[in-house]
This record gives structure tokens, C-alpha cells and sequence, in this order.
């Protein structure tokens, strides 16, 4: 039986008094690659949020790791990317390498330190993956917003976690960057048996890749295989079959 690393059981979040989520829920097992998709406000980042337990639910629960209060123990086994960059201060003295390297620190023992021997390969392969190795020594503020996303990118990757939640990591990547990315998660999933939760606007792409589809839109509508989305009669009644057929590259 697999190993079940998050669950939700009929959450609800609220925002202003309206309700982001409405009784979501669905279950996230060792080895999964989830896409997640959905309109613009539909509360895919609430989703995300709540699973790590940054945002609490109004009602329902959520487990990490079967635990309801996740602690640095739990997030110590995942890596995360946000959808906004607003948290990274454009001051920060640190290069390239030093804020890819602070991935390393959950994995640490006290005191925690990064920058040893021990820990060159993890970072090498993970700028390398991402195509940043030559702007290694610059600081995180001079880059652009897509240089950037990269760094952190390779932040959330270089400790090889045991799950990792993305949410809109190729917005502000290249098509050959992203193309690059797309490959890396899929080595990461299929060698290195990381779990994967991808939240995006790409359907078509995560489709290809991805063992599941989630399809939220303040409440989860579909919870599938694309190929169970492409056929599915509930779905075409849903979306209309011209807005089916596009999601699912049926042209």
C-alpha cells in the first residue's frame, strides 16, 4: 500500500467572507505526479497554501506526512516554490549559489550550515539543471525576474525532496528553459522517486506528463487521468466539447 504523504478531507477556506475552497478533498500517495489546474482565481495557491499548513482552513483537515500540524521535521521532506516572488528582497546580499545552497539547510544537523564539501554536487547538478551555473556569482538582485526563478527553482530542487509543490513555476521562463525544467521533473520523478505536486495554467503540457489531473475551481471538478478527462462525458458537458477538445490538444 503506498505511502500517503498529503491529504485534505473536506476543507474550506475563506477569504472576505467568501469562500476560496469548498469542501475540498482528495489525497496525494508516495511516487504521484499531480497536475493541478484550473481558471484564474479559482484557488488553486489557496489550495497550496492550505496543504502546507501556511494558511489554516476554516473547517476540514489537512495531513503532511500523516500529521495535522506540520513541523520543521515535515518540511524538511519537501520542497516548495511559491507563486509569487514578492518575499525575495531584491537587497539580499547573497549570489546565486549561496540562496541555491540554502536548500540544503533543513537537511542540516545543529548547528546548520551550508557551503561544505559535502554538499558541491547537489548544488552543481541543480544550477546546471537549471542553466545558472554561469551566473553563479552574481547577486540575486541584479537578475531578472526569470533568472531569478530559476535560483529559487534550483533552491527547491537541490535537496532532492521527497515531495516537491510547485505552483506556476515557468511563468517567467523561457520556452527552452521551461522545456529543460519540464524534463528535470520528470528525471526527478521517475529516477529519484520524488513525489510531485505541479500547479499550473498549462494543461496540455502538465497532460503529458502528470499520472493525475485536478481541476479546482473553488471545489475540485475533476480528479482523474487526462485520458479520463479526455473521454469523460461529464467533463464535456461541463467545459462544452470545442473548450474539452482544446485542454485536451484535439484539434
Amino acid at each position: 500500500m503506498s505511502l500517503e504523504l498529503l491529504a485534505m478531507k473536506n476543507v474550506v477556506c475563506r477569504y472576505q467572507g467568501h469562500e476560496a475552497l469548498s469542501d475540498v478533498t482528495f489525497s496525494v500517495t508516495a511516487g504521484d505526479y499531480l497536475g493541478i489546474v484550473g481558471p484564474n482565481g479559482s484557488g488553486k495557491s489557496t489550495l497550496i497554501r492550505a496543504a502546507l499548513g501556511l494558511l489554516p482552513p476554516d473547517a476540514g483537515q489537512v495531513l503532511l506526512f500523516g500529521v495535522e500540524a506540520a513541523s520543521f521535521r515535515q518540511w524538511r521532506r519537501l520542497g516548495y516554490l511559491p507563486q509569487s516572488m514578492r518575499q525575495l528582497n531584491p537587497a539580499f546580499p547573497a549570489t546565486v549559489e549561496e540562496v541555491v545552497r540554502l536548500g540544503l539547510l533543513p537537511h542540516k544537523r545543529f548547528p546548520r550550515r551550508v557551503g561544505g564539501r559535502r554538499d558541491t554536487p547537489a548544488v552543481e547538478r541543480a544550477l546546471e539543471a537549471l542553466g545558472i551555473a554561469g551566473i553563479r556569482r552574481k547577486l540575486i538582485g541584479e537578475l531578472s525576474g526569470g533568472q531569478q526563478q530559476r535560483a529559487l527553482l534550483a533552491r527547491a530542487i537541490v535537496g532532492r525532496p521527497e515531495l516537491l509543490i510547485l505552483d506556476e513555476p515557468t511563468t517567467a521562463l523561457d520556452p527552452e528553459t521551461r522545456e529543460r525544467f519540464y524534463t528535470l521533473l520528470e528525471e526527478l520523478h521517475r529516477e529519484g522517486g520524488t513525489t510531485i505536486i505541479l500547479v499550473t495554467h498549462d494543461t496540455g503540457s502538465i497532460g503529458s506528463m502528470a499520472s493525475r489531473l485536478i481541476y479546482v475551481d473553488r471545489k475540485i471538478i475533476f480528479d482523474g487521468t487526462l485520458d479520463d478527462f479526455c473521454h469523460s462525458a461529464e467533463m464535456t458537458a461541463f467545459f462544452g466539447e470545442a473548450s474539452q477538445h482544446l485542454i485536451c490538444h484535439r484539434h
